[in-house]
């Protein structure tokens, strides 16, 4: 550790190290349902304990949605999944009010029915499938942690944590998410294939009538404490330049930004980049048992916090420059 990084107090220390054996015991928890996906397990937990969503993407059939309601189920947390449709209303998310009937004096009153998106963890499936005003209605709820129904306001339980899927080879029918929007997603996380040894699994041990129930791991107050000590993870201050410096060098309109974002970028990513490279480093070393930040903790985040927060041109695509390719390219150049 850096001699100027701030150490942290003996129970904090203790804390870490308790939490890196939980972490591990969810890891073997997951593992007796989900066959591989390693990275997506490890990105998923990073976001929980940063107090972030996760926005995923990947082919039908890569048990996202089985990934997703297993995490609710280690964690002991309260899950809702919403099948986002492009009929779905915001009042379908959120709740709405209806008429109830008072039972003493038979007076008729507005009772407000709360909607799935009032859990801990919420699930929503296909994102893109509902126009914008529908997906709009997260937005208040992933920022805010409320929700605001007929002038009236209503607080969402904590930990709240959303994590949202994405088909990227059905365009059809959907409807891209606004830049606003992608951009409260912590992480975009790509959910890959699996390789040849972990699909040989997944035909043997999936296709029997064997039944798996997962145990508890963490509560709902664990998780809120361990949230908190993940903020008191010190930060060297190296670091924090180099999380800077990452996040700039995306901005063409910076005059000391490669030539090449100038040339094939359109725009590039916020401040909300910096604050989660920062927070998803803290996690990632909590959870791995270190007491700081190090550089690799940064590293092994950069393209799920920045791929979804740049923009190409037409002569990015024309040369095949994705957002992917270029995050890469970038963090391969800047040093700190």
């Amino acid at each position: 550790m850096d001699s100027s990084t701030p150490s942290l107090p003996t129970d904090d220390v203790a804390a870490i190290d308790r939490l890196g054996k939980l972490y591990a015991d969810f890891q073997q928890e997951i593992g007796k349902v989900i066959i591989g996906q390693q990275r997506v397990i490890e990105l998923l937990s990073i976001a929980l304990f940063s107090r972030g969503h996760a926005l995923l993407m990947g082919v039908p059939g890569l048990a996202k949605t089985l990934l997703v309601s297993s995490v609710a189920k280690t964690m002991d947390l309260s899950f809702n999944r919403i099948q986002f449709t492009p009929d779905l209303m915001p009042a379908d998310i959120t709740g709405t009010d209806i008429i109830q009937e008072d039972g003493q004096g038979g007076k008729r009153k507005f009772e407000f029915i709360k909607g799935p998106v009032f859990a801990n963890i919420v699930l929503a499936d296909e994102i893109n499938r509902a126009p914008a005003k529908t997906q709009s209605a997260m937005l208040e709820a992933m920022q805010e942690h409320k929700v605001t129904v007929m002038g009236r306001t209503f607080s969402l339980g904590a930990p709240f944590f959303v994590l949202a899927t994405q088909n990227p080879i059905e365009q059809e029918g959907t409807y891209p998410l606004p830049e606003a929007q992608l951009d409260r997603f912590m992480f975009l996380i790509e959910v890959d294939y699996p390789n040849e040894a972990e699909e040989l699994r997944i035909a043997k041990e999936t296709t029997g009538n064997q039944k798996t129930d997962l145990s508890h791991i963490l509560n709902g107050e664990e998780i809120l404490f361990y949230q908190d000590l993940v903020r008191r993870v010190p930060v060297p201050e190296h670091i924090y330049e180099y999380a800077v410096k990452l996040v700039r060098a995306t901005r063409p309109s910076l005059e000391n930004s490669p030539d090449w974002v100038k040339q094939y970028i359109a725009w590039g990513a916020g401040p909300r980049a910096v604050q989660y490279l920062i927070l998803g480093a803290k996690a990632r070393a909590a959870l791995n048992g270190s007491y700081a930040v190090r550089r690799e903790d940064i590293d092994a985040i950069i393209e799920p916090v920045l791929m979804h927060r740049i923009s190409t041109n037409f002569a990015a695509e024309s040369q095949g420059l994705t957002p992917r390719k270029a995050v890469v390219k970038l963090a391969q150049e800047i040093t700190d």
